[in-house]
């Protein structure tokens, strides 16, 4: 019985595996371009509680290493080994999630970035543009002021 892992071990793996595999699931959704910030924004609050919920998961993943190590001292070579194979996986994958939620959230801040940067430029060419239709739109100097030509062509 000594090389029997705890139930809790079992609940704690069975736990942690579900969270895995739907963490996997919403990071595997393809990754759409979207050009409206607050999208961008719910999407980033979205992978900040994943990564919250990883935070809070941890605990679960240490229990079970630690439950390991106590097994192996414990169990036969055979029995420690298929539980230290199994942790190996699962502590495997726990990486490649952290790894993955760490670059989402990096590309999704610095393309909310980016576009900010785009929409605030497109603000001022509007603005730039509304002025220059402004200025196309006034009524000529008569062609003998030449002081209110040289003005006009100063602005253009």
């Amino acid at each position: 019985f000594d090389s029997l892992p705890p139930a809790r071990y079992k609940e704690t793996m069975n736990t942690i595996l579900v969270w895995i595999q739907q963490s996997e699931t919403k990071l595997s959704m393809p990754q759409v371009a979207v050009a409206e910030y607050e999208i961008m924004e719910q999407r980033l609050r979205e992978l900040k509680a994943l990564q919250n919920s990883l935070q809070e998961q941890q605990k679960g993943l240490n229990y079970l290493s630690t439950t390991v190590e106590d097994l192996s001292r414990k169990a036969p070579a055979e029995v420690s080994q298929r539980y230290r194979t199994e942790t190996e996986v699962i502590l495997s994958r726990w990486k490649k999630l952290s790894a993955q939620l760490v670059e989402h959230c990096q590309k999704i801040e610095d393309i909310m970035t980016k576009l900010q940067r785009f929409q605030n430029d497109i603000k001022t060419l509007k603005k730039w543009m509304a002025e220059v239709d402004t200025f196309l739109k006034e009524e000529w100097p008569a062609l003998g002021d030449s002081e209110a030509l040289e003005k006009q062509l100063e602005q253009c």
